[in-house]
């Protein structure tokens, strides 16, 4: 049960994007504004943030706790990362290309995009959850991310047509939405909270 509240929790009421506004470059940018290239990129994110938090609680417990070597943590997260996110790359180059190409700069990102390092921090750090629950928050935080950008980018389809004043138009719409966005998920904080599940 604590492993659902986990996934449910990190979908909805500790919403990685939308309640740290962590990972935002790409949510803002050109790819939330295509549902194809926002759904390619959640599905991205999704797999490397599911695999990065248990990855990285293993090599945290297991190599550099017990070897003292605590202070390389952030280093040896960020090479586990930048590993998975090129593992991610060459998929879709070879089998995804047209998506591959119209995510463009921003696939390569994810190595540096904050909400990856930031779930594995919370996961580890913060919440000192165990496997279990880091795995179930890595997938948790990667569909709550997915949710967000694909949420994003199905309204700015929408609005593509609407008649929007032109100084509104481009991140100026897309910080309005983000932000209309983050309070309907405030609806859902008090039912679930990831802190209650630490160690």
């Amino acid at each position: 049960m604590d492993i659902f509240l986990i996934v449910m929790g990190a979908i909805l009421t500790n919403n990685i994007l939308l309640t740290t506004f962590l990972g935002i470059c790409p949510f803002v940018s050109g790819v939330s504004g295509e549902y194809a290239s926002a759904s390619g990129m959640g599905m991205a994110v999704i797999f490397v943030l599911t695999m990065t938090v248990p990855i990285n609680w293993l090599i945290n417990h297991f190599v550099l706790q017990p070897l003292g070597l605590g202070y390389l943590s952030l280093i040896i997260y960020i090479v586990t990362i930048a590993f998975l996110v090129q593992i991610v790359e060459m998929f879709m180059k070879q089998f995804l290309p047209a998506l591959y190409t119209s995510l463009g700069v921003f696939l390569p990102l994810i190595t540096v995009n904050c909400a990856i390092l930031g779930g594995v921090l919370f996961a580890l750090s913060t919440w000192n959850l165990g496997f279990a629950q880091s795995a179930a928050y890595g997938f948790g935080g990667g569909l709550g991310w997915a949710l967000a950008i694909i949420l994003m980018a199905a309204i700015r389809e929408r609005l593509r047509f609407a008649p929007i004043p032109e100084g509104l138009k481009g991140p100026g719409l897309a910080l309005i939405i983000a932000g209309l966005m983050a309070m309907s998920f405030v609806g859902f904080s008090g039912m679930i909270n990831i802190r209650d599940f630490g160690g």
